[in-house]
Parts: structure tokens; sequence; C-alpha cells
């Protein structure tokens, strides 16, 4: 079976976010948790990822957020082998924030597993060019909205069906969403 694992970018996804909802609501979901969620070190980041991944007893996709999604960027391939495929939403630009520096720099280089990348024309956080560049080195599929903001909840972001789309149409979540309620899908 596939398992579902949240991975929250800077400062955690709180109340009411779509990581959030998912993880409560998605059987089986599983959802990082980092000791510092204020000052991200990458080292630290990316070995709690990849420990989530590795206890899960078979393959995992990946829903990442933010600086979460350049952390999973830099998962050694042992670990990236038990990915799937990997939704990746409005993904950060380390360069441009001190506080994650140690992020950077992001890798440029074709991802082991399928990905779809989600970014925003107006990110505070990430250019929406910057993304597209990730998205081509990645190999990701390119999804781009219109004004959505960090897509989070300050941005309007709740459950997000069109997340749970997007994260179908990786074609190794079916089995994760069949049992999803449907107040996620509304």
């Amino acid at each position: 079976m596939v398992t579902l694992v949240i991975v929250p970018g800077w400062r955690d996804s709180g109340p009411g976010h779509w990581q959030t909802l998912w993880a409560e609501q998605i059987p089986g979901a599983v959802r990082v948790h980092q000791d510092d969620w204020i000052t991200p070190v990458r080292k630290a980041w990316v070995a709690s990822i990849g420990q989530t991944i590795l206890e899960q007893p078979g393959p995992v996709v990946i829903a990442a957020h933010s600086l979460g999604c350049i952390a999973t960027t830099h998962l050694p391939p042992e670990v990236a082998a038990k990915i799937q495929g990997a939704l990746l939403v409005a993904p950060a630009d380390p360069e441009r924030r001190g506080i994650l520096a140690d992020f950077a720099p992001v890798p440029y280089q074709r991802l082991p597993y399928r990905s779809v990348l989600v970014a925003s024309s107006n990110d505070p956080f990430c250019p929406v060019r910057t993304a597209g560049a990730y998205a081509r080195a990645w190999g990701s599929e390119f999804v781009r909205l219109q004004d959505a903001g960090h897509i989070n909840v300050d941005a309007g972001f709740g459950p997000w069906p069109l997340g749970l789309a997007l994260l179908q149409s990786l074609g190794v979540a079916h089995t994760v969403l069949a049992s999803t309620p449907e107040s996620l899908l509304i």
C-alpha cells in the first residue's frame, strides 16, 4: 500500500491548512515532524523527512509545501528510491530569504520519481519564474495558479480539492484517496 507523507514547510502548516486537513482526514497519512520549525537546518530537516519515509512499510507519495519541497529534493538516493510520486506546492526560494539559506543551493537535477510542481503567479516566497526553473530541472509537470499567493490558509486554501486531484493525477494515490472523506473533495 502507498502511504501519503505530508512534508510541511518553514513554520509548519497550522490549523485549516490543506496539509493539516489532509493529515487529519486521509486514512494512513503520515506527517513529518521537525524539532525546529522556526530556524530550519537542512541536515536535521532532511534527516526527519528521510526517517519518516523509511519507517513506512512500502512506497510513499509526498505532499510537500514551501521549504518542505526544497528539503525533499535534498533527500539521499536510498530514501528517494521509496518515493513513487510527489506533489510539490509553492516551493520556497532559499536564496531569497536569509533564514532559509542553509537549503541553498537548490538541487537542479531531475528527480527520480514523477512529480507535479504547483506555483502561484504572486507567491511572495518564490517568483513563478524560479518555480518554473525548478520544474524544468526536476522534470516536474508545472501547474501555474493565478494570484494564489503562497497556496496556504492566508491565501484562502483550506481543503483544496484541486490539490487532491493533482495528487491523484500522479497515478499513485488512488489507494489513499479511495477512502478520503467527501468533505475534502468538495
